[in-house]
């Protein structure tokens, strides 16, 4: 096995069991605990979990958030399929609403050039993105710009939101689960991608497989509110009957 296959097991397992031992994870994989012990680490710098005595936890268990850099980095091939994928929701004209996030800014970069549509974004490097597309009308929500995220928060982006009507809202999600519904680690992330949801006609989630069965700390929707969540072909069989048994429609990329 890969290094890098055997990490991505470790990250799914850290967020499925909220917490991976050494010592187990080298007798599962048969390597040695320092080989364990620097995945860890080389998990940890790319902010997938945080090391612990003995062991790691993952960070969005814990509320923290890793960074966009970090994000953009991990899945890219999952979310290059996911965005392509998602390019099906788009209409030939209208409005859209893409949420702030490494998926959403790959459907940024993937629209196409032929259609008029009106774009709104809260992240700013998707506003930046889309200015250069010169058929897109692009608004961006103001606000209070999150570094880690770079989007963009707080009581201007829900006054904004809350007079605003899209098609459909391609969203990003930390956590998505049947029991939880979807979150994210930062209530006040949370409280602007609510009101997105709020603000369209359909709504699309794009999060590749590591987010299924995962809860973070701040709800911002039920799945009764989404129409179509876009993943990726690694998405457990059995969490994607979960999801269509809740009446969600699962394209796996």
């Amino acid at each position: 096995m890969f290094a890098e296959e055997r990490q991505q097991r470790i990250a799914e397992r850290a967020r499925t069991e909220g917490r991976v031992d050494v010592a187990a994870l080298a007798a599962d994989f048969a390597v040695t605990t320092e080989t364990i012990r620097r995945d860890l680490t080389a998990l940890e710098r790319q902010g997938v979990v945080k090391k612990v005595h003995g062991g790691a936890i993952p960070l969005e268990r814990i509320g923290f958030e890793p960074t966009v850099a970090a994000r953009d980095a991990v899945q890219t091939a999952a979310k290059e399929r996911i965005a392509a994928a998602a390019l099906a929701e788009v209409p030939d004209e209208g409005a859209i609403l893409l949420d702030a996030g490494t998926t959403t800014a790959r459907i940024a970069q993937s629209l196409p050039a032929d259609r008029d549509l009106t774009v709104v974004t809260n992240d700013v490097l998707i506003a930046s993105l889309l200015a250069a597309k010169p058929r897109l009308t692009v608004l961006i929500v103001g606000g209070k710009v999150r570094r880690r995220t770079m989007a963009a928060v707080d009581d201007w982006a829900l006054r904004a939101l809350a007079e605003t009507y899209v098609d459909v809202a391609f969203m990003g999600a930390n956590g998505i689960s049947v029991e939880r519904g979807l979150t994210t680690p930062d209530t006040g992330e949370a409280a602007v991608k609510r009101a997105m949801i709020g603000a369209a006609r359909k709504t699309v989630v794009v999060a590749d497989h590591t987010k299924a069965g995962n809860d973070c700390l701040a709800r911002f929707g039920t799945l009764d509110q989404v129409d179509v969540l876009v993943t990726d072909t690694g998405l457990d069989d059995d969490l994607a009957a979960d999801f269509e048994a809740a009446d969600l429609k699962v394209v796996r990329a």
